[in-house]
């Protein structure tokens, strides 16, 4: 899942959005993350920071839509995710799942012993 893009915010600032595989791996299914930076480059060195190395923006292919954009604003941390749907892109008419915090993607459950 390669789909992304960006948004270039009036005050210079951007919104960009990525379709990712989970991290954890257990499910098929991958994510969209919405990340709010100074500038391409520093988001994604967010993502990379939080473990995720092989993330890459090549093209403007999945922009973020203006909900979206409203969605990661109003988020103190900027860096929030939810489910992808099964064609890559989120619709808003489609998804009733909400954003959530970058952490709670990032939380490894605990060994079973």
């Amino acid at each position: 899942m390669a789909a992304g893009g960006f948004c270039k915010l009036p005050n210079g600032t951007v919104v960009v959005a990525l379709n990712l595989p989970r991290p954890t791996g257990d499910d098929p299914g991958g994510v969209r993350v919405l990340v709010h930076a100074l500038n391409r480059a520093r988001a994604l060195t967010r993502l990379r920071n939080l473990g995720m190395r092989a993330v890459y923006l090549r093209g403007n292919a999945a922009p973020p839509t203006p909900d979206e954009i409203t969605a990661v604003l109003h988020h103190p941390d900027g860096l929030i995710w939810r489910t992808a749907s099964d064609n890559g892109v989120t619709s808003p008419e489609l998804v009733t799942e909400l954003w959530r915090p970058i952490r709670a993607l990032l939380r490894q459950p605990a060994a079973q012993a």
